[in-house]
């Protein structure tokens, strides 16, 4: 497994709230959200269902797959109800004037 980097994902004004934003990464997709002014990243496919977590409902901290209504913690990947059990990945993030970096 290669070592991970930082990579510059997005500018912080293309984040809103609530709306989370899709990126790539090495390959792998990645969810951008905007909590309260903080920005936060993701796995973008849901664990349950293999659903774009950046289409999906973003209410504060929680994100709700598209499919099947399930809820995980934006910071922490938890899974918090069913039918999803497996937390999503998260991903170290810096903001730096305005530029998002992703450690992938």
């Amino acid at each position: 497994m290669s070592e991970e980097t930082w990579h510059q994902v997005a500018n912080t004004t293309e984040i809103n709230p609530d709306d989370p934003k899709k990126v790539t990464v090495s390959g792998e997709e990645i969810a951008l959200y905007n909590v309260d002014g903080d920005i936060y990243a993701t796995h973008n496919i849901c664990t349950h269902a293999f659903a774009s977590m950046a289409d999906g409902f973003q209410e504060g901290r929680e994100i709700e797959c598209p499919l099947h209504e399930g809820r995980f913690d934006i910071k922490t990947g938890k899974a918090l109800c069913p039918p999803v059990s497996e937390d999503l990945r998260t991903y170290e993030v810096k903001v730096e004037d305005g530029n998002v970096f992703v450690k992938a």
